[in-house]
């Protein structure tokens, strides 16, 4: 009898660790799951609007990002917009022989459709390939204006709202200030942006770039 009890001790001790495997390996694969679902929120953060000194329009998106500028300058929110000037694919199409007007030309015209005066819009140097560089430009533009306000919203896209802060944070000026602001027309769907090509790449593209952007940024060529 003394034997028979001996040999079911292992048996139960086994199968305690297995249930207390399984336990675990449900709970990470829920919360594995629950990360995934939810990233897309997580990506999407915006501050308070405040008056600022300018209103500048990270690269990309065009016409959103305009236009959302476009509406925060009617409000009264600054007295200028600040366009960023992307060296690409201008640099490569003018090695070809093939003009390109650029991205900043046609956010100009979009803002003055919008009721923006063509004296209020500036666009920003030196160019620049990703919003590395565009932090770095709107920072040193902001310290090279008279007076104590130096902040500025940046208008983006929802999903790269996050990434914008963050390395607004890493690389401005610390006399500077940044409001971040996501293009309310863009049609990102944080609740569920695994269900479009487009979104998801978003998705997958502004998490690689935070982990970038975590490690120091090793890799500073990416948009």
């Amino acid at each position: 009898m003394a034997s028979s009890e001996n040999s079911a001790a292992p048996i139960k001790s086994r199968k305690h660790l297995w249930a207390v495997r399984v336990v675990i390996a449900c709970s990470v694969l829920a919360l594995g799951l629950a990360a995934f679902l939810e990233v897309g929120r997580w990506l999407v953060v915006e501050d308070p609007l405040a008056k600022v000194r300018a209103i500048a329009v990270l690269s990309g998106r065009m016409p959103l990002r305009a236009l959302e500028a476009a509406k925060l300058y009617r409000q009264g929110y600054a007295s200028e917009i600040w366009l960023t000037h992307s060296s690409d694919p201008g640099e490569t199409l003018e090695a070809m022989g093939i003009p390109y007007a650029g991205e900043e030309y046609y956010n100009t015209l979009v803002l003055i459709h919008e009721g923006v005066p063509a004296a209020a819009i500036h666009v920003l140097n030196p160019p620049t390939v990703n919003t590395v560089d565009e932090v770095q430009v709107i920072s040193a533009g902001l310290d090279r204006q008279q007076g104590n306000d130096r902040s500025v919203i940046l208008v983006t896209s929802k999903a790269h709202t996050r990434r914008a802060r963050l390395l607004w944070r890493k690389l401005a000026s610390k006399q500077t200030r940044a409001i971040t602001r996501a293009a309310s027309d863009d049609p990102f769907d944080p609740g569920h942006w695994w269900r479009t090509t487009s979104d998801a790449l978003d998705v997958v593209r502004e998490v690689l770039g935070l982990l970038n952007a975590w490690a120091g940024l090793p890799l500073t060529r990416t948009r």
